[in-house]
């Protein structure tokens, strides 16, 4: 920084700016008189002649005339990038006395001045309060640009209780952007994690934890907004109730702006500040019902020590619908299967071997339409599901996993051929040649094991290396000694040994049971 900032506010001595243009020698020639007329003027009895004030006083003058630390100096403007650098060359070889330097201005901009010193300890001075500005100026600017970062390390730092609604992957978005690369591994994220926030806690095990609160919430309405409606009616629709177990209900205030006021007022879930309102106010209602009082532990931020609560510190979902939760103080996973039994009857078990992921589809296809066009081929009951990765990817489930076999050989050879055949067939439209991808589980699996992160999957593929239409897992690639699965394997080989950020791809909400699913292996 030292070195760059020397360069760009004039601090370094540069070689000196060769004049190859006529036009550069006269101007030189120029300002070398205006600047020794200036300085001839310093150095006179009549410094406070007509020029001087006429150079301070008036706004329009290239050169004016201003004080700058103490010392009298000219600031200028108006002259080009090229300008300035042979008014630099000129100062610095004419006038030993005179200093150029660039210094932050009121403006966006930095204002350039050649400043007046009367020794060479006064020169050295000025450049090294110079720089010393240059040094504050910078950590302000990256103090400004830090933002969030505060909240975060205040958090940490205060040992704060953190509060969330199934929370895991919050928090693993938390860990990834302020406090660094996701570890491989569940065991070290969970000790990194525990260093920074040694106290979370998911309202969802709350709820599910308490017969109570089961009862109250039908226990399959455990999503935030309904938990909300169910255990807060009093705040979510103004409805006054006695509150749960006779106990009286947690009164909350708000203020809120006018430009947020009418989204609060309609409740907008999914907007982060509301969605962390309804939170809190779960959570106070939570605690009030295990006859928390929240007095005793304002000022003396003792809540993470609640006795009451250290049955549902450190414990998050991994997966909401397999049920399993994992204890952060521990390590350990356990399964909740109570939580999960209404989810599992509305959804079929995921079977990994039995899915193939499709990527590159060229038309926004319906996943009742992908069914619709498989099942001609495979039979009515040969599909279990069709979940939606993005806007041009899917995961099908067959019914058999030695369908998956069967579906990319077809795909394989519809990418070969052209044939009267090939191009009459049901999947010919679906499984377009030039652009679909067809893979099983493991090689989905493997691309997104690597480092590198696409908003789209499509573009994920590629970049870890998928250049073939049909991919096999790294298994069955030795076994059937497939040479391009073979330079697969090391492409991404070589791209997860890259120093790459981790970050998550979007979703949409058509994936949510196969994300939960998928979460949970």
């Amino acid at each position: 920084m030292d070195e760059s900032s020397d360069s760009v506010y004039g601090l370094r001595e540069d070689a000196e700016f060769p004049l190859v243009r006529m036009a550069d020698v006269l101007f030189a020639e120029r300002m070398k008189n205006t600047i020794r007329e200036w300085h001839a003027s310093l150095l006179s009895k009549g410094s406070s002649s007509s020029e001087i004030k006429q150079m301070s006083t008036d706004p329009n003058q290239r050169f004016q005339m201003v004080f700058f630390k103490t010392r009298p100096a000219l600031a200028l403007s108006g002259f080009t990038s090229r300008q300035l650098r042979v008014i630099k060359s000129v100062t610095k070889k004419h006038f030993k006395d005179l200093a150029y330097v660039r210094v932050a201005g009121e403006a966006t901009s930095p204002q350039q001045l050649i400043v007046y010193t009367d020794s060479n300890d006064d020169k050295d001075l000025l450049m090294k309060e110079v720089k010393e500005d240059l040094r504050k100026e910078a950590e302000i600017k990256v103090k400004s640009a830090v933002g969030f970062r505060h909240v975060i390390d205040l958090l940490s730092s205060e040992r704060k209780l953190i509060v969330g609604h199934n929370c895991f992957l919050d928090m693993a978005h938390i860990y990834s952007k302020f406090i660094g690369t996701l570890p491989l591994t569940a065991e070290d994220y969970v000790s990194s994690i525990q260093k920074y926030f040694p106290c979370i806690i998911d309202t969802k095990i709350l709820l599910n934890a308490n017969g109570v609160f089961q009862q109250r919430v039908n226990k399959s309405s455990t999503s935030l907004s309904r938990a909300f409606v169910s255990i807060c009616p009093q705040i979510a629709l103004g409805v006054k109730t006695s509150g749960l177990a006779d106990r009286p209900c947690v009164e909350v205030e708000v203020q809120v702006d006018e430009k947020r006021s009418l989204n609060w007022n309609s409740g907008a879930k999914h907007e982060a500040g509301y969605d962390a309102f309804m939170t809190g106010c779960i959570f106070a209602q939570a605690c009030n019902h295990l006859g928390i009082d929240f007095t005793l532990h304002v000022l003396a931020g003792g809540l993470p020590k609640e006795t009451k609560l250290q049955n549902y510190i450190n414990r998050l979902y991994l997966s909401w619908v397999s049920g399993d939760i994992i204890d952060l103080s521990t390590g350990k996973c356990t399964t909740d299967t109570s939580a999960s039994s209404n989810l599992k009857s509305r959804y079929q078990e995921i079977s990994f071997p039995s899915i193939v992921l499709l990527w590159g589809l060229t038309s926004k296809l319906k996943a009742r339409e992908i069914k619709a066009c498989i099942v001609k081929v495979f039979g009515p009951n040969s599909i279990s599901s069709v979940y939606h990765l993005d806007e041009s990817a899917v995961f099908i489930q067959f019914s058999k996993p030695e369908l998956v076999s069967k579906f990319l050989e077809i795909k394989e050879t519809l990418s070969r051929n052209s044939d009267p055949i090939s191009v009459l067939h049901p999947l010919s439209d679906m499984l377009n040649a030039n652009c679909t991808h067809a893979a099983n589980y493991d090689v989905y699996h493997q691309i997104c094991s690597s480092p590198i992160s696409k908003k789209l999957f499509a573009d994920q593929a590629e970049a870890v290396g998928i250049k073939h239409k049909t991919a096999s897992s790294r298994a069955e690639g030795k076994k059937k000694g497939n040479q391009v699965n073979r330079v697969f394997d090391e492409v991404v080989d070589d791209m997860m040994s890259s120093s790459y950020g981790y970050s998550e791809t979007d979703r949409s909400a058509d994936s949510f049971y196969i994300d939960e699913a998928l979460a949970s292996k």
